[in-house]
């Protein structure tokens, strides 16, 4: 199977030569995210340059009901990117222009191929701040965020990728332009249609360019890393810290003794931050207007907790080369590799349900194995759960009984199987876990009213 009928000659009528990949070309290229070793099974790869070129591109592709794929910064973690023979994937890495940075309105216009670093050195730039960051920030790209409503690890303070969009433009399936570039933080007249187009994956439309939120760079930083020897005393130490920084925590991320292991196994003792015998480790960050006092004050906090017994001990940092070296360890998430063939989740519960549903799905994977691995972190303040399991294979039975230790719990506990990295081919499956039929069945009469030919990324989320 491949192409539909004239497809590939329509495009090559009006796109230059080197916005068309075809053959060996494509065959080189990687599928990305967690399939990163695994080839593009498309025959032909579509580089546009502009949404004008999109919207050309999606008249044919529908015109001809052409499936199609669209490729970002290929940093996807649910097999969103994964194509077939008979599909086209339409990447966007051609479209990375920044298009204007507005220090007055604090927005930054550009396209949605842009890598989210360059948003964020663009924004410091000028001295402010995109506050949307993740590991992958030096390959995502933000019109991927914006697809899957990323999350990172600033949601505590700014929240997820929708609260940074101001504005978006998309094309849908028939290759309508949607140009809603609004760059005012209010603006209540009528639908707020660019919602329809973030976290849905692409599937509703294709974003092309896009107006993000900015914000002023802060003035101060503190980060410290500080051991807990158990969960009910994270809850509080989350408590003292948020309340006593006034709205200035910008992040509170939360390590399973077996993540920390996991990350400084290949590191001496003597250069370890905290020693390795602690249940929990908390990576805890805030953003403020003076170094000095905000340092104190911070190290006053971590000093009070230590005296109330919240926390074990703590570790400072002094410095900017401290600061990322302690945020290294927690972004150090490829360390899983050691752990040989691994399943990775992204789940979403109430906070004061995650020691019970971590043992849980500890109970539920010792009733198929005796020996795994099973390491957990997350984006504690956010609800947000990370996950690693490994039991030696990745067959599909396997990885069946591991996905399904995973996600049953949640339903119990109202929790959601995808926290900030969507459902895409992987998690379907499972959608009717946190999702009820009716609401499944309104998304469907979206898909169908955007897309009544099914030929944005086909299969993915239903």
């Amino acid at each position: 199977m491949g192409l539909k009928e004239n497809v590939l000659e329509a495009l090559e009528a009006f796109l230059p030569r080197n916005a068309l990949l075809v053959d060996e070309e494509v065959s080189v290229r990687k599928a990305g995210g967690l399939h990163t070793e695994e080839a593009v099974k498309a025959k032909v790869i579509v580089r546009p340059e502009t949404t004008e070129e999109v919207s050309k591109i999606l008249s044919i592709c529908n015109q001809a009901s052409q499936p199609l794929v669209v490729h970002g910064g290929l940093t996807g973690l649910v097999y969103g990117t994964r194509s077939s023979s008979d599909q086209l994937v339409l990447s966007l890495e051609r479209m990375n222009e920044v298009e204007e940075i507005d220090p007055v309105g604090r927005t930054i216009t550009c396209q949605s191929g842009v890598i989210l670093q360059t948003i964020q050195e663009k924004a410091e730039s000028e001295n402010m701040i995109f506050p949307l960051d993740l590991g992958a920030r030096g390959s995502c790209s933000i019109g991927g965020n914006i697809s899957t409503n990323a999350g990172g690890n600033r949601v505590i303070r700014y929240g997820m990728t929708r609260e940074s969009v101001l504005g978006i433009e998309a094309v849908t399936s028939d290759g309508t332009v949607l140009s809603s570039m609004n760059r005012m933080i209010k603006n209540n007249a009528g639908y707020d249609l660019k919602q329809l187009f973030i976290g849905t994956e692409g599937t509703l439309g294709i974003v092309t360019r896009c107006v993000l939120r900015l914000r002023e760079a802060p003035i101060s930083q503190n980060t410290a890393l500080v051991g807990i020897k158990d969960f009910a005393l994270i809850i509080k130490f989350l408590k003292h810290i948020d309340s006593g920084l006034g709205g200035n925590m910008s992040a509170f991320e939360v390590m399973w003794k077996e993540f920390y292991e996991m990350v400084t196994n290949f590191l001496d003792e003597s250069s370890l931050p905290l020693e390795k015998d602690v249940p929990y480790y908390v990576l805890v960050e805030s953003m403020g207007s003076d170094q000095t006092k905000d340092e104190d004050h911070f190290e006053f906090l971590l000093n009070k907790a230590l005296e109330d017994s919240i926390i074990i001990n703590a570790v400072l940092a002094k410095s900017e080369k401290e600061r990322l070296a302690l945020w290294s360890l927690r972004d150090d998430v490829e360390k899983q590799a050691q752990y040989g063939p691994t399943v990775m989740f992204d789940v979403s519960l109430p906070i004061n349900t995650m020691e019970n549903y971590v043992s849980q799905v500890q109970d539920n994977l010792q009733q198929h194995w005796k020996e795994f691995h099973h390491i957990v972190w997350g984006h504690v303040a956010d609800g947000n759960l990370h996950l690693v399991v490994g039991v030696g294979d990745l067959e599909p039975n396997t990885i069946k009984k591991i996905e399904n230790s995973v996600y049953e719990p949640l339903k119990l506990i109202g929790g959601s199987i995808s926290a900030e990295h969507g459902i895409g081919l992987e998690k379907k499956p499972y959608l009717h876990l946190c999702r009820s039929t009716e609401e499944i069945n309104y998304m469907k009469a979206l898909k169908n009213t955007f897309d009544p030919k099914g030929i944005l990324n086909p299969g993915l989320i239903f």
